[in-house]
């Protein structure tokens, strides 16, 4: 809290400003000389008066003393308009009576404190004025920190803390959880400019404050176009959908801005605060590329993925030490000779999980990622890549190239790059057979960090692919200057292949012609078929990968391919 010798000054003087206000003029002056030496004093004589002073100095005025029985406004209504005026309700008033009476009604209708008529005790006077203000400007300090500064909601922070006061004060109420954020927000940055996509934030954040004051809850906002809001159960919120997504766009040709409200209704008490608003942000996330459906339930299939969400986390450990994982190897053909030759592989994650079985990489490795888990899981196969490579050069004589995926949070380990280093001087490999995979989109969202350690990392001999190329938004003058060994193209341009000719297809023979141009092979994924093959040798496809020549397979059924190869030489 502040003290007394902290300065929270409003006034341009150097002293904080308060307004007396008394139909008596004598009253007036006693208050002024008490205070005149410690304050900006400023006089009104009825209430009317006080009101326009208070309006023409609401950024300046830290305290009103005020007169209850007074001609053409009495201090009664004066406070009643105070009271309900966003501009001015933040402004303290302390009540000037005589009346008994009056003391209990005052402080009832938002008064800080009273001070008795006459005016006989100064120091008491000053002890109370001082102490009001000092509390109003800890609350001013206390809620400019609690809140969001745009929608005037609560910050993350203080609203986990405010349910858990309400929860504690209203034991038996029945609540609601709801996640709400906006389909597609970036794009209205990207149409329309940042400050309007504020504006539409801010109005979010009215209508919500709206729908608090007339049904009760609270609400935060949390993140980004992120909301959170804890609401009394029973409520129509296919409605209350409807009317939050009114008007978002006002002024704008296209209205279509669409709210998704993800409920978990009811909430089980029991359950930690956090964990509420992760089910309701679960059921959000259930309609995320829905144009159809805005408004998503926590049910019972979604408790059951969560349940075995948290069994997979908690396995994780004991999967590792246990070896569940299992590392499966698939080929990549080099497709520019006639006949296709081993090239390489990518090392792939699979999970034998003791109770659930087989569980997909499209399951664990998201979910780990969000945990900021997934470090553990790439630092395995990382391991146990370098070893095959080790072990098949033991058997074979020759070292095969292998691939690893690298997430972009791996790159921002300290010891990235020395754990690299340490891999292959641990089984004797070469960098420059150890190649890393990074997604484009790791490239685009960062940042000139992430670039620097991959310079580094490629200094060391280690060769890096831009994974999924074509799926993310980068620039020609960015990728022209990208450090990268390697392009490989989304499959989802290969699963889309068709006759020579296709609009498909000459994307695809543009992207070949990106990786000439900058000298670095291209790899396709998802081959599926001899007529795919054949296509990507006349666009001039260097390597390929996929079920055409292999699924992901063991190390030891990997081996045929090993062999064979070693039979074309």
């Amino acid at each position: 809290m502040l003290k007394s010798h902290e300065k929270y000054f409003s006034s341009t003087d150097g002293k904080r400003q308060i307004l007396v206000v008394d139909d008596e003029q004598i009253n007036r002056e006693i208050l002024g000389f008490m205070l005149q030496d410690e304050y900006d004093v400023l006089y009104a004589a009825d209430g009317e008066e006080a009101l326009d002073m208070i309006r023409s100095h609401a950024h300046t005025l830290s305290l009103v003393l005020l007169d209850l029985m007074m001609p053409k406004l009495d201090g009664f209504h004066l406070m009643d308009i105070l009271r309900s005026d966003d501009e001015l309700k933040h402004i303290p008033y302390i009540v000037l009576t005589s009346e008994k009476s009056a003391e209990v009604n005052s402080l009832k209708n938002g008064a800080s404190d009273f001070i008795a008529k006459p005016f006989d005790q100064p120091e008491v006077i000053q002890a109370r004025i001082q102490r009001t203000i000092e509390l109003a400007e800890d609350k001013d300090i206390i809620q400019s920190t609690e809140r969001d500064p745009l929608t005037s909601l609560f910050n993350r922070e203080f609203f986990y803390r405010y349910v858990e006061q309400y929860d504690l004060h209203n034991p038996n109420a029945n609540m609601d959880a709801l996640s709400l954020d906006i389909n597609h927000f970036h794009m209205i940055n990207e149409l329309y400019g940042w400050d309007f996509g504020d504006e539409v934030l801010s109005r979010i954040g009215n209508k919500v404050r709206e729908m608090m004051a007339e049904s009760g809850g609270i609400a935060g906002r949390i993140d980004a176009d992120m909301f959170l809001v804890y609401f009394p159960s029973g409520a129509d919120y296919e409605k209350l959908q409807e009317e939050l997504c009114k008007d978002l766009l006002a002024g704008k040709k296209s209205n279509k801005v669409k709210l998704r409200l993800g409920v978990y209704p009811n909430v089980d008490r029991t359950v930690k605060i956090e964990r509420r608003f992760d089910r309701a942000k679960q059921a959000a996330d259930t309609i995320r590329d829905s144009y159809t459906r805005f408004v998503a339930y926590y049910d019972a299939s979604l408790l059951q993925k969560e349940l075995r969400n948290e069994r997979l986390i908690e396995s994780l450990d004991t999967a590792i030490a246990e070896h569940q994982f299992r590392i499966y190897y698939q080929p990549k053909y080099d497709i520019t000779e006639e006949e296709p030759r081993l090239r390489s592989a990518e090392a792939l994650i699979r999970w034998q999980h003791p109770e659930f079985g087989m569980v997909s990489p499209g399951v664990f490795i998201p979910l780990f990622e969000e945990k900021g888990l997934i470090q553990k899981v790439d630092r395995f196969v990382w391991e146990e890549a370098a070893r095959q490579m080790a072990a098949w050069k033991d058997k074979y004589g020759i070292e095969i190239p292998v691939s690893v995926n690298v997430s972009r949070i791996d790159v921002y380990a300290p010891d990235f790059v020395d754990n690299f280093k340490a891999l292959v001087a641990r089984y004797g490999l070469r960098p420059e057979n150890y190649f890393l995979e990074i997604t484009e989109s790791a490239y685009t969202e960062d940042s000139e960090q992430l670039l620097g350690v991959v310079e580094r990392v490629r200094a060391e001999g280690f060769p890096v692919e831009m994974d999924d190329f074509g799926s993310g938004y980068s620039s020609l003058n960015m990728i022209s200057t990208l450090p990268i060994d390697a392009l490989k193209m989304d499959m989802n341009f290969i699963r889309n292949m068709h006759t020579r000719g296709s609009k498909n297809n000459r994307i695809i023979e543009l992207m070949i012609d990106i990786a000439h141009y900058l000298g670095v092979p291209v790899v396709a994924e998802g081959v599926e078929t001899r007529e795919q093959v054949e296509l990507l040798r006349h666009m001039g496809c260097n390597i390929v990968q996929g079920y055409y020549f292999s699924k992901p397979v063991t190390p030891e059924e990997f081996e045929t391919f090993i062999e064979k190869r070693l039979e074309q030489c």
